[in-house]
């Protein structure tokens, strides 16, 4: 029995012991966020929030947001009634190229 348990524990070490040596893997770079990014994935990023918050005030707010945060701008401009214009999503896209 002995034998059995300590040849268990020499068995399980050199795993145990690997596992704690491994290199943690890279993170992941983060996304370059452009104007075909959900409107969700733009928001996450807080400096995103700020350029749509200062292009569109109340969007991220909106009642609807649960419904059109999927989507990209261009993809909401044309339901949006005229209140997502070709500048703004214009001005959008050239404050996230600045991001990166």
């Amino acid at each position: 029995m002995k034998f059995l348990l300590t040849a268990a524990t020499l068995i399980a070490t050199p795993l145990a012991v690997s596992a704690q040596t491994a290199p943690a893997p890279a993170p992941a770079p983060a996304a370059k966020l452009t104007i075909d990014s959900s409107i969700e994935t733009i928001a996450a990023d807080p400096k995103g929030k700020a350029i749509l918050d200062a292009t569109f005030p109340g969007m991220l707010a909106h009642e609807s947001y649960a419904m059109f945060k999927g989507m990209s701008l261009k993809q909401v401009q044309p339901y949006a009634n005229g209140r997502i214009t070709d500048d703004q999503v214009a001005r959008v896209s050239a404050e996230l190229a600045k991001l990166h």
